[in-house]
C-alpha cells in the first residue's frame, strides 16, 4: 500500500546520513503510515534505513485539519521539538500559481503539457531564488516580533497562575516531549461532561438523609431556583413589553390587577398606616403641575463618580472618592472573574455537549443553555463596562486604563483552543487581555479540578509550545541565513573551478557569466543579513 512512498524514503535517509540519530518525516497521512513502517522495512530485502536512526512521523498543518481530534496533538508540527514553525507543505503552495494556467494546460497534448507544466515550475524556482535573501530577512523580522509577542503572552498567564500548577504542568510537558506518543495528549481537552440539574435533583433525592437534615429541603431548593428562573423571564418580559405594545394607547390605571384580601392575610402595619393618614389634617396643598414620574429603570443614580474627581477633589470630599473607586474596582474584578468562568462554560458546551449532540433534541437543549450563558455574560460585561466608566471618572490620571481595558466582542468568542483543536493557522494565538489580568494576590481564582483550571491548563500548555516553536523558528531563519550565503559562495567557487578548466571560448565566457551571478547573490546576502 506504502510501497511508492517507503522505497523514497528510504533511499532519502540513507543519504549521507551517518551522523544523523533523529529525523523529521512529515507525509500527509503519517498517522497511518507510521503505524506499520518498521516492519515493511524489516521484511523487504530492497528497503534500508540507517542503524539507530529515530523516525519522528508528523503530518502537515494544512492537512491535519482534516484529520480525527487525536492525531492533532501526536503529529502537529506545533508540538515537536526543533521543527520550529514549519509548516510542512510544499507542492500544496504551488497550486495558486499553477491554478492561473490550468485553463491553457487543459485542451494540450499530455507531451506538450508536460512541457508547460515544467517550464512554470523552473520560473518558480527561478522566483523562489531570486527572492530568497529578501524573503528569509522579512520571515527573519516577522520572527522576532511573533517570539516576543508570544513570550509575553507566555509569561503573563504564567505570573497569575499557580507556582505549584505551573511546575507540575511542565513537567507534564517535557515528559510529553521526551515519550511522544499518548503522552501528547496532554494537549487534549480532559474533562467529563458536567451532570444535568435534573440529574443532580434526582441523586440528591436518592441520597439517605441525614439526623441534622430537614424533610424535603431539596424540593424547597428546587422551588427556589425555579422562581429565580422566573423572577429572570418577568424582567425579560419588562424589557420586551415596549417591542410588543408599540404603537397601542394602553391606560395602565383602568385595570390593575389585584390580590384577593381574603386569601392575604392580615397585617397590623396597614391598620395603623391607614389610621395615620385618616388622621392627617395637615394643610397640604397639591402642587398646581403634575410632574411627569421617570421610569425606574431610566433613573440615574447620584454616586460621587457621576459629579467627577475634580468636583470631589474641590469640595474636600477625598475619602468618597477613595471609597467608591475601592468599590468599583471591586465591582470590576467580580465581574471579569464571573465573566472568565462563564466564557469557559461555554467553550465546554460548545466541546462537549453541542459538538458530540447525537440528536437533534440534545443540540436544541445544548444551544438553549449557550443561550443562558450569552445572557449572564453580557450581563457582567454590561456591569463591568459601568464599573469602568466609573474608575476612570474617579481616577483619570491614573493606570486603571491600562489594567481594565475595553472589552471588544472579540474578546468574547468561544475559546477555539477548546472548540477547534486541529485548527489551521493558531502559532500566533494567544488569550483576551482579562483572562491575564493580575488580581489583589496576583493569581487567578482556579479551583482544583474544575473546568476552569483544565481550560488555563490547556492554554498555558499550548502557549508554552506556541514560545518555544518561535523560539526555534529564530534560531532556524539565523542558521538558514548562515547557509544561504555559503551555498552561494559555493556556487560561486563551482562555476569558478569549470571556468578555469574550460577548454573553449564559449564555455568559458557561460561559466564566467554564472561565477558573477552567483557573487552578486552571496554579496547581495552579505549586505542585507
Amino acid at each position: 500500500r506504502y510501497m511508492n512512498t517507503d522505497y523514497p524514503i528510504c533511499n532519502a535517509l540513507g543519504y549521507h546520513s551517518e551522523s544523523i540519530t533523529k529525523t523529521l518525516v512529515i507525509y500527509d497521512v503519517g498517522c497511518q503510515w507510521s503505524i506499520n513502517f518498521g516492519s515493511r522495512v524489516k521484511n523487504s530485502p530492497s528497503l534500508l534505513l540507517p542503524p539507530a536512526l529515530e523516525i519522528v512521523p508528523a503530518v502537515g498543518k494544512f492537512h491535519l485539519a482534516a484529520h480525527k481530534l487525536s492525531c492533532f496533538p501526536r503529529y502537529s508540527l506545533n508540538f515537536i521539538k526543533g521543527t520550529g514553525h514549519l509548516d510542512g507543505e510544499v507542492l500544496e503552495t504551488l497550486w495558486a500559481p499553477f491554478n492561473k494556467i490550468s485553463p491553457t494546460a487543459r485542451s494540450m497534448t499530455q507531451a506538450h503539457r508536460q512541457e508547460v507544466y515544467d517550464d512554470h515550475m523552473r520560473d518558480s524556482n527561478w522566483k523562489k531564488l531570486v527572492g530568497m535573501v529578501p524573503s528569509l530577512l522579512k520571515k527573519y523580522k516577522n520572527s522576532n516580533k511573533c517570539l516576543r509577542e508570544m513570550n509575553e503572552a507566555y509569561e503573563q498567564l504564567t505570573a497569575v497562575l499557580d507556582p505549584d500548577r505551573v511546575a507540575r504542568w511542565e513537567s507534564d510537558a517535557l515528559r510529553a516531549e521526551a515519550d511522544r506518543g499518548e503522552a501528547l495528549d496532554i494537549y487534549l481537552l480532559k474533562g467529563d461532561k458536567a451532570p444535568t440539574f435534573q440529574e443532580v435533583w434526582l441523586q440528591l433525592m436518592k441520597n439517605p438523609k441525614s439526623p441534622s437534615g430537614n424533610a424535603g429541603s431539596v424540593a424547597w431548593l428546587a422551588e427556589g431556583i425555579s422562581i429565580e428562573d422566573s423572577q429572570d423571564q418577568l424582567r425579560k418580559f419588562h424589557s420586551n413589553d415596549q417591542a410588543f405594545c408599540k404603537g397601542l394607547d394602553i391606560d395602565l390605571g383602568a385595570f390593575t390587577p389585584q390580590d384577593d384580601p381574603t386569601f392575604c392575610g392580615s397585617d397590623e402595619e396597614e391598620h395603623e398606616d391607614r389610621e395615620f393618614w385618616d388622621d392627617d389634617e395637615g394643610d397640604w396643598e397639591a402642587p398646581e403641575e403634575e410632574v411627569e414620574e421617570l421610569a425606574s429603570e431610566l433613573m440615574s443614580i447620584c454616586m460621587p463618580s457621576s459629579i467627577g474627581a475634580a468636583k470631589l477633589t474641590e469640595l474636600g470630599l477625598h475619602d468618597l472618592l477613595k471609597e467608591e473607586r475601592e468599590l468599583r474596582i471591586g465591582q470590576a474584578n467580580d465581574c471579569l472573574d464571573q465573566l472568565r468562568t462563564d466564557l469557559g462554560n461555554k467553550a465546554m458546551l460548545y466541546q462537549q455537549n453541542f459538538r458530540t449532540a447525537d440528536s437533534t433534541r440534545e443540540g436544541t437543549r445544548t444551544k438553549k443553555e449557550i443561550q443562558k450563558v450569552v445572557a449572564r455574560v453580557n450581563k457582567h460585561v454590561r456591569s463591568y463596562q459601568r464599573a469602568r466608566q466609573a474608575i476612570l471618572r474617579l481616577d483619570p490620571d491614573g493606570n486603571m486604563a491600562e489594567k481594565y481595558q475595553d472589552i471588544l466582542p472579540e474578546d468574547l468568542a468561544v475559546s477555539k483552543e477548546v472548540t477547534e483543536k486541529n485548527r489551521f493557522g493558531q502559532g500566533t494565538s494567544k488569550l483576551a487581555w482579562f483572562w491575564v489580568i493580575d488580581g489583589e494576590k496576583s493569581q487567578l481564582n482556579v479551583g482544583a479540578g474544575g473546568l476552569m483550571e483544565e481550560f488555563y491548563r490547556m492554554n498555558w500548555l499550548k502557549a508554552r509550545a506556541r514560545r518555544d516553536r518561535w523560539k526555534e523558528e529564530v534560531s532556524l531563519v539565523r542558521h538558514e541565513m548562515l547557509w544561504t550565503g555559503l551555498w552561494f559562495q559555493y556556487h560561486k567557487k563551482m562555476w569558478e573551478q569549470r571556468a578555469l578548466q574550460s577548454t573553449e571560448p564559449g564555455k568559458e565566457a557561460y561559466a564566467k557569466k554564472q561565477m558573477g551571478l552567483w557573487s552578486d547573490f552571496a554579496s547581495k546576502a552579505r549586505l542585507m543579513f
